[in-house]
């Protein structure tokens, strides 16, 4: 921890006292790489891991101030062993954020939306009120911020715009891709028949069967919300941060789905221009291959 102090007031000392052009070069390009290592991390649930290493840090620096020589030698040797175990644990994790960076996913426009945010919140109410009438069991998962690609990766592709009749059609009993989760991103169900990990809560109901636990299982790892319809009585559930919400109604679901993708719509409003400049680029490359 010591060494650790003094090589970091020896970069605040050259920062303030010697800086030179290619110093501030080195501290904004080190300043980008940071930052997009922030950015992808954010979207996958090794961030939850980060806020443990945080204050595994803190804890650290405090025993090593008070003197508690036992906890810092403890912490110290775990803090050491940290990067194996994080590859070890992460490694599926760290090699998405490789691939994206490499993907140049700076500019990536996956989750935008593109179609009007009201109609998508209609065929989504139109499909769950349908089926909850028809009981016919549902598991939809709309994804945040959080990437989902190892639930998409466990499903079919579908990658389609949203509407009712697609989503009550992937969901009917007895065809191929009704068993499982559907994963919606944007304005697109880009997954069905996607498997999740189970809850492992012990305050579900007796009478929630598994689609709800499975609903509150990636509720509890990511920031997606989940809707769920019960085969056996039609009732309409919302998972979201690992609680469950029942018995919801049209009017709830305009609600909640509103809340969703008004935050989104206001996103990709906000990187337009990065749209705008991606479009450019390749119309540009078209160009020079054509030529």
């Amino acid at each position: 921890m010591n060494s650790i102090s003094e090589q970091f007031s020896a970069i605040v000392w050259n920062i303030f006292n010697r800086p030179r052009l290619i110093d501030v070069i080195d501290i904004l390009l080190l300043s980008f790489i940071i930052y997009q290592l922030l950015v992808h991390v954010r979207r996958t649930r090794v961030s939850q891991t980060i806020k443990g290493i945080v204050i595994l840090l803190i804890a650290t620096w405090l025993s090593d101030m008070m003197g508690m020589r036992t906890i810092h030698a403890l912490l110290t040797w775990a803090l050491n062993a940290g990067p194996v175990l994080l590859i070890v644990l992460f490694q599926s994790e760290i090699r998405r954020i490789l691939e994206e960076l490499g993907n140049n996913s700076v500019f990536d426009t996956s989750t935008r939306l593109g179609a009007s945010a009201d109609a998508m919140i209609e065929e989504l109410i139109l499909a769950l009120d349908h089926m909850s009438r028809r009981r016919v069991g549902a598991l939809i998962v709309i994804e945040k911020k959080t990437r989902l690609d190892d639930v998409v990766a466990t499903g079919t592709p579908v990658d389609a715009v949203i509407s009712q009749p697609l989503i009550e059609n992937i969901f009917e009993p007895n065809t191929p891709l009704h068993d499982g989760a559907m994963v919606i991103r944007g304005d697109r169900v880009i997954s069905a028949a996607c498997l999740l990990r189970l809850s492992d809560t012990t305050g579900v109901g007796r009478d929630l069967g598994t689609r709800h636990r499975a609903g509150l299982g990636v509720s509890e790892v990511s920031d997606a919300t989940v809707f769920i319809v019960s085969e056996e009585t039609g009732i309409i559930s919302m998972a979201e941060g690992g609680r469950l919400t029942r018995h919801l109604d049209e009017g709830s679901l305009r609600k909640i789905l509103h809340g969703i993708y008004d935050v989104q719509a206001k996103e990709s409003r906000l990187s337009v221009p990065l749209l705008h400049f991606r479009q450019r680029r390749r119309k540009a490359h078209d160009e020079q291959q054509d030529a």
